[in-house]
C-alpha cells in the first residue's frame, strides 16, 4: 500500500512539473518538484521502501526529458544517498532551516549533474547568464517551498498510516466479532 502512495504523489508531482507549471508565469522557473520528495524519503523513510520509488521518478523523468538516458536516475540517487549519509551525520529532526539547505543542496546538485553532463557530452553552446538566473530562482524557490512541501508530505504520510491502521484494526475487530457470533452459535446449537 506504501508504494501505490508513493508511486500517486510521484505521478502527481511529475504531471504537475510538466503540464501545469511551465504554463504558469510564475511558477515556470521553478525548480524539480521530485527533490523535495527525494529528501523527503531520505530523511524519514526506510531504503527498502525508498531506493524502489527512487529509481521509478529517475525512470519516469528520463523517459519525459529529452536529456540522455540515465541523468535523472543518477541525479536521485546521489541526491538520495547524499541526504541519507547527511542524516547519519548530522540531527535533522524538524529543523525547517537545516530541511531547507537539504533541498536547496539538491537543486544545486541536480543542476552541477546537469551543467557537468552537457559540458562531457560537448554541447557546442555555452552556458549562458540565463542558465545562472535560472539556478538563482529555482533556489529561491526552494528555500521557500521545499519545507512546507517537506511538512505536507509528512502529514499526508501520518494520515495514510492512521488511516490504514483504523482499517485494518476495525477489519480485525469485526473478524473477531464474527468468530465469537460463530462460536457463540456453534455453542448454542449444541
Amino acid at each position: 500500500m506504501i508504494y501505490c502512495y508513493y508511486i500517486s504523489v510521484c505521478l502527481i508531482l511529475v504531471i504537475l512539473q510538466t503540464t501545469i507549471m511551465p504554463h504558469l508565469p510564475l511558477l515556470n522557473r521553478c525548480y524539480d518538484l521530485l527533490i523535495p520528495f527525494i529528501v523527503y524519503l531520505g530523511l524519514s523513510r526506510p531504503a527498502r521502501e525508498s531506493i524502489p520509488c527512487v529509481l521509478f521518478m529517475g525512470f519516469i523523468m528520463d523517459n519525459l526529458s529529452g536529456s540522455p538516458f540515465g541523468l535523472y536516475i543518477t541525479t536521485y540517487l546521489w541526491l538520495y544517498v547524499g541526504v541519507r549519509g547527511i542524516t547519519k551525520m548530522l540531527e535533522v529532526g524538524k529543523r525547517l532551516l537545516i530541511i531547507a539547505l537539504l533541498v536547496v543542496t539538491g537543486v544545486l546538485i541536480e543542476n552541477f549533474i546537469f551543467f557537468a553532463t552537457f559540458r562531457i557530452l560537448g554541447s557546442q553552446s555555452q552556458l549562458t547568464a540565463e542558465a545562472y538566473h535560472q539556478v538563482v530562482y529555482q533556489l529561491i524557490w526552494a528555500i521557500g517551498t521545499g519545507p512546507l512541501m517537506l511538512l505536507l508530505f509528512r502529514n499526508m504520510q501520518r494520515r495514510l498510516d492512521v488511516g490504514l491502521k483504523g482499517f485494518f484494526n476495525h477489519k480485525d475487530k469485526r473478524k473477531i466479532n464474527l468468530q465469537a457470533t460463530a462460536h457463540g452459535q456453534i455453542l448454542k446449537n449444541r
